[in-house]
């Protein structure tokens, strides 16, 4: 992404709605799943809330500016306070952020489908709410699909973890301690030789148009 477009004033909008939005309900989402499980560990921090200011991380703010891809303060879980199998029970509560990043995809994506706003004006190079709404489409998804990437901290790392076996599964939590700096290390050499994009894109072009055209 060039530095034109990185600050241009549409996506400087849709970039502050996520802050206010989509990131606070992704990781509220977590706090909520793992209250739900058993677990009051978030909400007895605060974590149980949609107020962005309780979910802000420098780092994943940085990444999400930068990259197009970033992450809220990890939710505080205590996998062993979950009912039912822990390592299921924690990747169920892993989801639920990716999850809500989905839903809101699928809510602004509402009035392009109902004919009230047109898809292809979104392409303009002037502000306009289609253009906002569809990079707000653009970023939920991508988000949706960066999380659940299998790299500790993310949440696909710990939904990896309950398919794996045990001993595999370990090796995960202690890579995880590495967190936010470990991962914009492993971030970057993964869009420095375009495997992030390889792996990324097709998936979101798919989505994009199984939401937006029909």
């Amino acid at each position: 992404m060039d530095l034109l477009n990185m600050f241009s004033l549409d996506r400087i909008i849709t970039l502050a709605i996520l802050f206010l939005t989509s990131m606070p309900i992704h990781e509220w989402a977590h706090a909520w799943a793992a209250y739900r499980l058993g677990d009051d560990t978030a909400a007895l921090r605060g974590r149980l809330t949609i107020n962005p200011l309780a979910h802000l991380d420098p780092v994943g703010t940085l990444a999400l500016l930068f990259f197009g891809y970033g992450w809220g303060k990890p939710v505080p879980v205590s996998p062993y306070r979950l009912r039912g199998n822990r390592r299921a029970s924690w990747a169920l509560v892993s989801a639920a952020g990716p999850f809500s990043n989905l839903v809101l995809a699928m809510l602004a994506a509402i009035p392009f489908r109902l004919g009230w706003l047109n898809f292809y004006a979104s392409s303009g190079s002037s502000v306009s709410l289609e253009g906002i709404l569809f990079q707000f489409i653009l970023i939920n998804l991508s988000l949706m699909l960066f999380n659940l990437i299998p790299i500790p901290p993310l949440d696909g790392s710990r939904i990896l973890g309950w398919l794996l076996p045990p001993r595999w599964a370990s090796m995960l939590d202690r890579i995880e301690q590495y967190g936010g700096m470990g991962l914009m290390l492993v971030l970057y050499l993964l869009s420095r030789f375009g495997i992030l994009s390889m792996v990324i894109t097709p998936l979101l072009l798919f989505m994009i148009r199984a939401l937006l055209i029909y």
